[in-house]
Parts: C-alpha cells; sequence; structure tokens
C-alpha cells in the first residue's frame, strides 16, 4: 500500500450539507476500496490565486490516506465526472513526505 495525499477545490456556491455528501462520497469510496485514511482536513473558503470557471474562492480539502496504486484512476475519474470539483491533485508521498505530514498534525493539535 503506497500512501497519497489528494487535495481538492469544490465549487463555492454549493450550500455546506452539499459539500459535506461530496466529502464523503469520496471518503466513502476510498474507504469501500481497501483505503486506510490517515488524516482529514477542511480548509475552509479560500481565495483562488487565478479565477477557476469565473470563480475566484473554493472549498478546499485535504485526505492523506493508504491504498494501493490501482485505486487512483478511478478516483481521479470520478472527479472529473464531478460538476461540482474545481480542481484536484493526488501526489504519492516518500518517507520525507510522510514525517512532515505527521509533524504537519501534530502542530495543527497543539494549536487548536
Amino acid at each position: 500500500m503506497n500512501h497519497y495525499e489528494t487535495v481538492f477545490i469544490l465549487n463555492p456556491v454549493l450550500s455546506e450539507d452539499q459539500i459535506k455528501e461530496t466529502v464523503k462520497k469520496y471518503e466513502d469510496f476510498l474507504v469501500s476500496k481497501g483505503a486506510e485514511m490517515v488524516n482529514k482536513e477542511d480548509w475552509g473558503l479560500k481565495k483562488l490565486a487565478y479565477p477557476i470557471q469565473h470563480k475566484k474562492s473554493g472549498f478546499y480539502h485535504l485526505f492523506e490516506y493508504k491504498v494501493d496504486g490501482t485505486t487512483i484512476d478511478p478516483l481521479e475519474v470520478m472527479f472529473r465526472r464531478d460538476e461540482r470539483m474545481m480542481r484536484y491533485l493526488t501526489v504519492k508521498l516518500d518517507k520525507f513526505a510522510v514525517d512532515w505530514a505527521k509533524e504537519r498534525v501534530k502542530r495543527m493539535k497543539k494549536s487548536a
């Protein structure tokens, strides 16, 4: 199992319920494929560096998970087909990035 991190931006016109439903849909998909969710973060509404689909902001979410590499392609196909999704990026984490992610989570918990 590889360690991955996916950041995605949802359309800012969605209601809070629609956002929760969308995030749950992708989380359930990953879990159904045998993924182990390591960390989930809701970064909230953020201003974009440049307009996407004539929108200047979006709801950011991060998933950190462990899963077999064959699951990534179907996940990204789902992202491409979903009109609520503005952008996404999935990266495979090496051992240094995994350590950095653990430290980031620890710092977030201390500041909260």
